[in-house]
């Protein structure tokens, strides 16, 4: 079959966990409420020809709810001296996180502090302070530069900047309030590692390392204790639980023209013997054909084309429900044997996960889950579409990191085959217009 049926969609997704250091991802969650056993008994059998993801019809639209009153910043408060001076210290050595001292105004902090004015300093203090606050915990790069980037990091709001700012001028230590912010994934300290052992002439290897230290930072600062992550460039997919990887496998990722978006969406089960959703743009070329059925509306015509379950299905014998507006998802395929490919970018967006029946199986049956294999196995040979629920929804992140560190600061590079390092460099490095390799970036006066 063309390899771009094997996809739902005409967007894009992959895999992530590098090297051995990846597999210490760790983190911390609230578990979700576990379902009462009589909710979790009885899993849903879909009619034939049904599929809980299929487009529906548009309900009507309610009328949007009043906005909500704008969050005002407490105005600056007085700062102490010996903590402005602290404060001073910490952006003056910021480029260890692989960030440039100079967006954090330490000239303005300095003059302010021998000025001796408490209103000037305030205000200067405060400034330096916030913004170095929100690029640590949310990343220096302002959103509009990171391409198809679809996660929501809660890391840090007007809230909690303001009660971090009470606690750097209430005696508490600066630096450790600041890096209080910092990623804790190991990998984000295996790339700072890598960072400090880098040769400052190696112009190359450090963009890549601050490029990817920074995407650290657009994700949660806390991932959660057991989630699967993606990365595209790696195309491996890991489930990760309690620091340690307890599941990789390869996976297919999106083509280039049609590229897998970066996000962050809960998995809440799965479908066993799913039916495919042929998209819009391929279409034209099962329409008729055997093996596809044709979805009418009320005056006849063809709306759209459906693949029923089976061995030619596109999706093969699962997929992931992962509910979001991109319609990515993990999913079986009909074409295991493109797993050994070396390049791995063929699908419309999808992740084709190598191995996930036995995935699938391990998260049935965590929790106190009431999916066996041998349930699985019958549910299959039944050629029936069933929904199977997880006990837990699990945390699934999908992302582009072009370039890993092992414990030792040496580099595992992967090709940045949807070319975003640029943009996201340019945007690190706040200037506009290419740069020529190898030389070093000149600051301006833009803002994010």
């Amino acid at each position: 079959m063309n390899a771009r049926f094997l996809c739902v969609t005409l967007m894009a997704s992959a895999t992530l966990v590098p090297a051995a250091t990846w597999a210490q991802t760790a983190v911390r969650s609230t578990p979700a409420p576990t379902a009462p056993a009589s909710a979790r008994t009885a899993q849903p059998t879909l009619p034939p020809g049904t599929d809980p993801l299929a487009p529906t019809a548009p309900a009507a639209t309610p009328a949007p709810p009043p906005p909500p009153p704008p969050v005002v910043e407490m105005a600056p408060p007085v700062w102490p001296v010996a903590a402005a001076q602290d404060l001073l210290t910490y952006i003056r050595g910021v480029a260890r996180e692989g960030l440039d001292p100079r967006d954090y105004d330490p000239d303005t902090l300095q003059l302010a502090i021998r000025g001796g004015d408490p209103a000037t300093l305030a205000k200067a203090a405060t400034g330096s302070f916030r913004k170095v606050a929100r690029d640590l915990a949310l990343g220096h790069v302002p959103r509009s530069a990171r391409t198809q980037w679809f996660v929501t990091d809660p890391d840090l709001d007007v809230t909690r900047s303001d009660q971090l700012l009470v606690q750097a001028v209430s005696g508490g230590r600066v630096a450790d309030i600041l890096n209080g912010l910092l990623p804790t994934h190991p990998q984000y300290g295996a790339l700072r590692q890598a960072l400090a052992l880098a040769k400052p002439g190696d112009t190359a290897a450090v963009n890549k390392i601050r490029t990817n230290m920074d995407r650290w930072r657009w994700l949660p600062r806390d991932l959660g204790q057991k989630y699967i992550i993606v990365n595209v460039p790696g195309q491996f997919a890991t489930l990760v639980e309690n620091s340690q990887t307890r599941w990789k496998h390869r996976a297919i990722a999106g083509a280039v023209r049609t590229p897998t978006p970066q996000l962050s969406v809960n998995a809440t089960g799965v479908i066993l013997n799913p039916w495919w959703e042929v998209p819009p743009s391929l279409s034209g070329e099962v329409a008729g054909k055997a093996g596809y059925v044709a979805v009418k509306g009320k005056d006849g015509k063809v709306q759209r084309w459906r693949q029923p379950p089976g061995a030619r299905n596109a999706l093969g014998k699962i997929k992931f429900v992962m509910q979001n507006p991109h319609n990515i998802y993990l999913h079986d395929t009909n074409n295991r044997g493109l797993f050994d490919s070396r390049a791995r970018f063929l699908s419309h967006g999808c992740i084709r996960t190598e191995h996930i029946l036995d995935l699938a199986a391990e998260l049935l049956a965590d929790d106190g889950g009431e999916w066996t294999q041998e349930r699985i196995d019958s549910t299959l040979a039944s050629a029936k579409t069933v929904k199977a629920d997880f006990v837990k929804p699990v945390p699934v992140y999908i992302v582009y990191f072009s370039t890993a560190a092992l414990t030792d600061g040496s580099l595992v590079q992967y090709d940045d085959l949807y070319k975003r390092d640029g943009a996201v460099l340019a945007a690190l490095n706040d200037r506009d217009g290419p740069k020529t390799p190898g030389t070093t970036p000149t600051k301006t006066a833009s803002s994010k």
